[in-house]
């Protein structure tokens, strides 16, 4: 292979950021090497220094950092370029698709603006060209009516929609490579099907290279064509992507593939109460409905949906965004309004309930955040955290009182009691999230809510937290309520599910009977877009699902 086809050309890279604490080495003697139409994976867990790595690509690293070593983009080194060689090579050269489309898109301007912007910085296109360019990249990606929505604003467009504008932004300018981040991370199954399939094409078609930093294996197994495996900074394996899935070499690698959730169509015992009146939540015919701004009609969220969750089941809750899910879950915990039908939590009938009402309640319910990180108060300690529904609740007076309590639930989640005294950003996102565990458990509740609170997890810090999260219900014996978009976690843990379509109930049964033997042609559509860890299997798949979206 000549040096003419490699889009980029990684050697002996060396980044070191500057701290309080002293220098800290984040990546250590990284070679690697891109060639035009593949896709190199970087995978690890977070602080591994797989972004860290994939920045220096276009030199976005901060002020704090000095890096060593040659990053060849095109041809030029850009270890050492001035800002303003930089800007010349950004765009041109390389290309970044971010993890974030909501916070990489400004609101005030349009998306065709946006666009446009980033071509005539380059001095290439007048106005009206800059705009009949932004028209074709939105086409290109799939944004219907590109002619019209060029002037529509990012909150005009749905998540998967904005995460095809960035790409769009990324393509303008015809880039050699594009750095990929965690670019499905925020996304739905079949929204993120979508974008890896659009990312293929881009491979196939232009012949593209793509650096794609991700902790999904599923992710890589669709769409990677070799793997690069980092850990503490360093790269411990490389390999074609059908090879280190086979057999991978490095113990860290086989521990990664490890702690993939699989489906498995795992067979759970049902509870067989059928009495009603014991279940801790009962909804029947349920609607819930936003009113209209400005005119508008009012917004029917969900519509008509019935379920129950008995004492000590998982009840998963599955769906895209703006399925209802979350909207349910917000419900049952008094946060929002029942419109219509009837339900029923913990006794208490929510329809017309007044706050004071359900006041008593609301100690027996827990709530498990999808990022622990901003469900912190950031001014306080871990253990006066956990203490807050303590001492909200009247069950201790201040957290010092508390401490003794707050020791046994950090203990119960395999915290050490030291870690109290820790503030959250002190402790990593596993860790946060098993004291935000230890926190809903505080008032021994009868039901747990959990909202996403796995998705922001690195996949072996996942696996951990829900195999702590399956201990803790076997344990305490709570009912929960487990909202999720991932197929594979509702199979590790659910007893039944209910899959929500556009705020209705596609399909519910127990979780073997929905995951094994779908009956609709929805839930046979949301298990085809889940990406599996096994690149052969993972291509039959994708054929499935496309053919699928052409029924």
């Amino acid at each position: 292979m000549g040096v003419e086809d490699l889009a980029v050309d990684i050697r002996d890279l060396d980044v070191t950021f500057a701290t309080d604490g002293g220098d800290v080495r984040a990546v250590r003697d990284v070679s690697l090497e891109v060639r035009r139409g593949e896709v190199l994976a970087i995978v690890g867990e977070s602080g591994s220094g797989k972004t860290v790595t994939a920045r220096t690509i276009l030199g976005l690293l901060p002020e704090t950092a000095t890096a060593h070593g040659a990053v060849v983009l095109d041809g030029t080194n850009v270890v050492g370029l001035s800002e303003k060689e930089l800007r010349a090579v950004r765009g041109p050269s390389a290309a970044m698709i971010f993890q974030e489309p909501s916070t990489a898109l400004n609101p005030v301007y349009t998306v065709g603006w946006q666009i446009a912007e980033g071509l005539r910085a380059h001095g290439r296109y007048s106005k009206a060209e800059a705009r009949a360019r932004a028209i074709e990249m939105l086409g290109r990606v799939g944004i219907p009516e590109p002619g019209r929505r060029v002037d529509d604003y990012p909150h005009q467009f749905s998540g998967g929609q904005k995460q095809r504008v960035i790409i769009a932004m990324a393509l303008a300018l015809d880039p050699t490579v594009i750095i990929a981040d965690e670019p499905t991370t925020a996304l739905d199954v079949t929204v993120q099907a979508e974008i890896l399939d659009l990312l293929r094409d881009l491979r196939d078609q232009d012949g593209t290279a793509i650096v794609l930093i991700t902790h999904n294996m599923g992710v890589v197994a669709d769409l990677a064509d070799r793997v690069a495996v980092m850990l503490e900074g360093e790269i411990v394996e490389t390999a074609p992507v059908h090879e280190l899935f086979a057999a991978p070499q490095h113990d860290y690698t086989k521990r990664l593939l490890a702690a993939v959730p699989r489906l498995e169509i795992l067979d759970r015992p049902l509870m067989t109460d059928d009495d009603h009146s014991a279940r801790v939540v009962v909804a029947e015919d349920l609607v819930i409905e936003y009113p209209g701004r400005f005119g508008r009609a009012t917004f029917r969220a969900v519509d008509r949906v019935s379920f129950t969750i008995a004492p000590g089941e998982v009840l998963g809750l599955v769906g895209e965004s703006g399925s209802g899910k979350t909207t349910i879950g917000r419900a049952i915990a008094g946060l929002t309004p029942v419109a219509g039908g009837s339900l029923r939590v913990l006794g208490t009938e929510m329809l017309g309930v007044r706050e004071r009402e359900f006041r008593p309640r609301r100690k027996e319910l827990g709530f498990v955040f999808q990022d622990p990180a901003t469900s912190f108060n950031p001014l306080l300690t871990i253990a006066e955290c956990v203490a807050e529904p303590l001492i909200v609740h009247g069950v201790a007076r201040d957290a010092a009182r508390a401490r003794q309590k707050v020791d046994e639930l950090l203990e119960a989640v395999q915290l050490p009691g030291a870690y109290g005294d820790r503030f959250p950003h002190e402790l990593s996102g596993g860790q946060r999230q098993r004291a935000s565990l230890a926190r809903a458990l505080a008032l021994d509740p009868k039901l747990l809510i959990a909202d996403e609170p796995t998705s922001a997890l690195d996949v072996s810090v996942q696996a951990r937290v829900l195999e702590l999260f399956a201990e803790l219900q076997e344990r305490f014996g709570f009912a929960t309520l487990f909202i999720t978009h991932d197929l594979a976690v509702v199979d590790l843990l659910a007893h039944r599910v209910v899959v929500l379509h556009n705020g209705r109930v596609a399909e519910t049964g127990s979780t073997a009977q929905v995951l094994g033997n779908p009956q609709d042609d929805y839930t046979r559509r949301l298990l085809a877009s889940l990406p599996v860890p096994d690149p052969i299997e993972q291509a039959t798949r994708r054929e499935a699902w496309q053919a699928s979206r052409e029924v």
